[in-house]
């Protein structure tokens, strides 16, 4: 009787250890923190016919990094899946649909699932009740859930000379804004860390976060805007790596140098090899990633299961909305299936959107995705990924694992206690 009493009592400890230990496992096979790098205006392939086009990314020796993140048995591919099959939204097989075209709506889609009617590139408030949308989107959700987010762009937050140049001179933390107005030039007081060049441009376009009121806080260009804690100089990245202070979602946007939208004035050496023209803005652009990524996968927010998304805007060319032009959607992660894994599987940026939406647990009123991804036809990510990255974690105990068999463990010597004395 007392043998069979012990095996009954000691069930609750077992049980409440094996329920800790499949939470603890649950909350480590999801995706932790995620850093999207977004980029600009080139096809992943696209027909060789279309002479319209800019170069396309895979297999040009001007982007030697991002093809070897796509090669199987490459080193830089051992922690890589990529989409073979992303397109522009609202493609269709014959391209006849107009789609969505410049950037800026690209980017306002990729925080809500809609570009809203626009159509242009305009800063914000610069066309009042277009460019600033009071429309949910995805990091006004995080925000209002407590999840934190950051916005790290290029060319932001930097002192000017006397003449209103950039300097490298990163202004004080109490004095970054959100940066709601476009800045381009050359100064000989600026050297960009990553190109050497003396040519800045920080393009508000390609930001899709400052077109929302939840989160650019109002046509307010000083630091007593409420959002500005939010937006960084892509400077601060390395300290909050380093000191494990980066947002769950970070959105890095190179300036336009760097994320292959425009040459330089006197092109760009890589690898002993001098472009100009359109491979000099794919090869400014492969050297940004290869510099980077390295950067972000040694930190403590990478290897603790973070992803790293290589977004690229929209296609171009000569009927650039169908099927033949694709583009390139990248993620590098412990999670991912890796060593350059490819997936076959439809993709448009309302995919990322849902991704996300579901990774954070947040969602639009009546609890849908935003916009098109709230479509039947919009698959997320998960190919890219390994069975349950894209799972919400589950909340951790409210004790930990130790407290809880001990607690259990208490319960199961009191009643032990009892029974002999019986």
């Amino acid at each position: 009787m007392q043998l069979q009493l012990f095996k009954w009592t000691l069930l609750p400890v077992a049980f409440v250890a094996g329920s800790l230990l499949s939470a603890q496992a649950a909350v480590a096979a999801s995706l932790g923190d995620i850093f999207v790098i977004d980029m600009e205006n080139h096809n992943f392939t696209q027909p060789g016919s279309d002479t319209n086009a800019p170069n396309q990314i895979f297999g040009n020796v001007a982007t030697p990094y991002q093809n070897s993140l796509i090669t199987p048995g490459d080193p830089n591919a051992a922690q890589v899946s990529y989409a073979a099959a992303y397109h522009n939204v609202l493609a269709t097989p014959s391209g006849n649909n107009p789609s969505i075209h410049p950037s800026e709506p690209n980017y306002i889609w990729q925080e809500a699932g809609d570009n809203f009617g626009v159509l242009n590139d305009n800063d914000p408030f610069k066309n009042p009740g277009g460019t600033n949308q009071n429309a949910i989107n995805l990091s006004g959700l995080l925000q209002n859930a407590g999840i934190s987010w950051k916005s790290y762009q290029e060319d932001i937050d930097l002192a000017t000379n006397s003449q209103g140049k950039l300097t490298n001179t990163v202004l004080p933390q109490s004095q970054w804004t959100v940066p709601l107005s476009s800045v381009s030039g050359t100064s000989a007081d600026y050297t960009n860390a990553y190109n050497g060049s003396n040519q800045y441009n920080f393009a508000a376009k390609h930001d899709g976060q400052l077109f929302f009121t939840d989160t650019n806080g109002g046509n307010d260009p000083t630091p007593s805007n409420p959002e500005a804690s939010h937006y960084a100089p892509l400077q601060q990245l390395s300290t909050d790596l380093a000191n494990n202070t980066v947002g769950k979602y970070n959105l890095i946007t190179p300036d336009q140098y760097n994320d292959s939208h425009t040459a330089l004035t006197d092109g760009f050496t890589y690898n002993g090899v001098h472009y100009t023209g359109d491979e000099a803005e794919l090869a400014q652009g492969d050297n940004f990633l290869a510099t980077i990524i390295p950067q972000i996968m040694s930190s403590d927010a990478y290897k603790n299961n973070g992803a790293i998304v290589i977004w690229w805007d929209e296609t171009e060319g000569k009927n650039q909305n169908d099927f033949s032009h694709t583009l390139p959607e990248i993620v590098i992660s412990p999670l991912a299936k890796g060593n350059a894994y490819e997936s076959l599987v439809n993709y448009t940026h309302s995919s990322d959107l849902k991704s996300w939406q579901e990774l954070f647990g947040v969602y639009g009123p009546g609890g849908g995705f935003l916009g098109d991804a709230n479509s039947p036809d919009t698959k997320d990510l998960s190919d890219l990924f390994k069975d349950g990255a894209l799972a919400s974690p589950v909340p951790e105990p409210s004790f930990d694992l130790g407290m809880g068999i001990f607690t259990v463990l208490g319960l199961f010597l009191k009643t032990r206690k009892r029974w002999l004395s019986e």
